[in-house]
């Protein structure tokens, strides 16, 4: 028979951000009847959320309004990702927003994104702590976990914060977040531990970060932004994107880059050959700016500025040495060609990446091969469970991220409170 001590030992989830918040939730309010485990929230900031808080632009994209799973990326099975994600579905999430958190989402149109209606990030992460508080959880903020001892026949969980203090679990959810965004308190530590107790992590990079070039070579162009389409060529196939499309001082930036980062970023930490990235700058693939391009009367110039924005339409024509005053019956076939390949398959000349400090997410992690697709907990450790950035996927820009996080995080804190 069990110590007595054991029947009050508290489910731990360790993070309070996007996933921490909802396992929490899910902990204190999924147990069996009679089960009444208390459920302690630690974390290692004075306020937790803070990627919550700046998501979004200060305006956190709850949910996409639809989810593809075949754009989430992963190293580990797609198939066990794919099972994850059909866990909690779209609607069943937005209705849990709506009724039990109670912040009413709103669809933007013009990108297919569910934003909090009073478009506020603040009222999504406080509105999570104040379900968290009412259901029970005790929430410990400053509160840093330096370690993790699994139990033994003699104690339970142990859960090690800085400066030695030791709590005793039940369960441990881990919820710790990854290396995107340092300043909102994400440093690896969830790795650390998690490899210590013995879990591959598979290599972590920054994801859906911009991109840079050196020298800057469209700094001049730093603020025109416009929707493209992004192709990159792979061993097999292609990878594509469509959205918006920022130039920086620095490089490259906008949702279709940040979701094409992620090859880029793995080309250079292999060593090998930079990831070629090809622009097509507006709808017309290189037959529709032919097409326009052999069709007189008008200028060269004219036809490009109409399209484009001017700044980059200027730029293109100089970079195809093109006199934008040419007129469109004298273009000679191989300036129309040079001007045609930069249209439609404009090589994107980045050299680096904007790395952790702006990454919206962090590439790979622990293997979802050793983690139940059910209820998250670790196949190596029984009652220790694993959520959100920590796990090896990540999705694009639009609320892709948070449904993993959502996702995730329901089903470790189901699982642990059913453990």
């Amino acid at each position: 028979m069990p110590p007595q001590r054991e029947t009050t030992l508290p489910i731990i989830v360790v993070g309070a951000g996007a996933a921490g918040l909802m396992a929490a939730v899910f902990a204190a309010s999924s147990q069996p009847a009679g089960a009444g485990r208390p459920v302690l929230l630690l974390e290692r900031t004075r306020d937790g959320g803070r990627k919550i808080l700046i998501s979004g632009g200060g305006r956190c994209n709850v949910l996409p309004s639809v989810v593809d799973p075949d754009r989430y990326v992963t190293a580990s099975s797609p198939n066990t990702m794919k099972r994850i994600l059909r866990s909690w579905s779209l609607a069943e999430q937005r209705r849990f927003f709506e009724d039990d958190v109670g912040v009413r989402l709103a669809l933007e149109p013009e990108t297919g994104k569910l934003f909090p209606a009073s478009n506020k990030a603040r009222d999504v992460r406080d509105s999570l702590v104040r379900l968290a508080l009412r259901r029970g959880v005790a929430i410990r903020y400053e509160a840093t976990v330096a370690d993790l001892v699994p139990p033994t026949v003699e104690a339970p969980w142990q859960v090690v914060l800085a400066g030695g203090d030791v709590v005793e679990a039940h369960a441990v959810v881990i919820a710790t977040g990854g290396l995107s965004v340092p300043q909102t308190g994400s440093d690896g530590t969830g790795f650390r531990i998690v490899e210590r107790l013995g879990h591959e992590v598979h290599e972590t990079y920054p994801a859906l970060t911009p991109l840079t070039a050196e020298p800057p070579r469209h700094a001049a162009l730093a603020g025109v932004s416009l929707e493209v389409t992004l192709q990159a060529p792979l061993a097999k196939g292609r990878f594509t994107t469509r959205g918006g499309f920022l130039f920086t001082h620095r490089g490259y930036s906008g949702p279709a880059v940040l979701d094409i980062s992620h090859l880029a970023v793995r080309s250079r930490l292999h060593g090998g050959t930079r990831q070629p990235i090809f622009v097509q700058w507006t709808d017309l693939d290189d037959e529709g700016w032919d097409a326009i391009l052999r069709t007189p009367p008008g200028q060269v110039g004219a036809q490009l500025r109409r399209r484009l924005p001017q700044r980059l339409a200027d730029a293109i024509l100089e970079e195809a040495g093109v006199d934008p005053a040419q007129s469109l019956a004298q273009l000679r076939r191989a300036d129309r060609a040079r001007l045609v390949e930069l249209l439609a398959r404009y090589p994107l000349p980045w050299t680096g990446d904007e790395g952790y400090k702006k990454a919206e997410v962090t590439g790979g992690g622990v293997d979802l091969a050793e983690i139940d697709p059910r209820t998250m907990e670790s196949r190596l450790h029984p009652r220790l469970f694993l959520c959100g950035e920590i796990l090896d996927a990540f999705g694009p820009i639009g609320g892709y991220n948070f449904y993993w996080a959502w996702t995730t995080g329901r089903a470790a804190g189901i699982g642990a409170a059913q453990a």
